[in-house]
């Protein structure tokens, strides 16, 4: 890693991140959550100290910045029969379950708009399809391993895909571009 950059590892890498940009610290240039670590990027020159982040705690999921956002979803995926079958449930059991948590952004990347969101109930944490499909449209909610999330545009994929919505999730025309950002709290509405 350079002098430029410092990697955190972080039992809540989205919640550390809103701490970093609220703490407005001198030289920090970008602030990136990932799975279970924070980079924070410094401007050339600056170093800002960050010895604090070792030992802080995130707050309570109420009391965290982050807007929260509601997508509806038809839950008609091609893979919620193999889904509910390997978490020992019934399809309904597997909408609900989706449906009744609340999710945080983690962390955004694989495509522009592509939010990995955490809170995945258990039973619903389910692997990778052995095969990737070569094609997964605009809209698909899937899950793989701990997470859930909405592919934002057509792309190869492999995960267990249980929906779709009609919301857009990246917008190039829109301030911002992108309706999820690390930080925010998304819920899943059946429709």
């Amino acid at each position: 890693m350079g002098r430029d950059a410092e990697l955190i590892d972080a039992a809540d890498p989205a919640a550390l991140r809103a701490e970093i940009v609220r703490r407005a610290l001198p030289g920090v240039e970008d602030v990136v959550p990932g799975a279970r670590t924070v980079l924070v990027r410094f401007r050339p020159g600056t170093r800002a100290d960050l010895s604090w982040a070792a030992s802080w705690r995130a707050p309570e999921a109420a009391e965290r910045a982050g807007h929260e956002v509601e997508i509806p979803v038809h839950y008609d995926g091609p893979d919620l029969a193999e889904v509910a079958a390997y978490a020992d449930l019934t399809p309904g059991d597997v909408v609900a379950r989706h449906s009744g948590a609340v999710y945080t952004v983690a962390f955004t990347g694989f495509a522009p708009g592509f939010g990995y969101l955490t809170g995945l109930p258990e039973p619903l944490r389910v692997p990778r399809r052995s095969t990737p499909r070569t094609r997964v449209p605009t809209g698909a909610v899937g899950l793989a391993g701990e997470f859930t999330g909405v592919y934002p545009r057509p792309s190869p994929g492999g995960w267990q895909l249980i929906g779709h919505t009609d919301r857009t999730l990246w917008d190039l025309a829109a301030d911002p571009p992108a309706l999820l950002t690390p930080g925010d709290r998304v819920r899943f509405v059946p429709c």
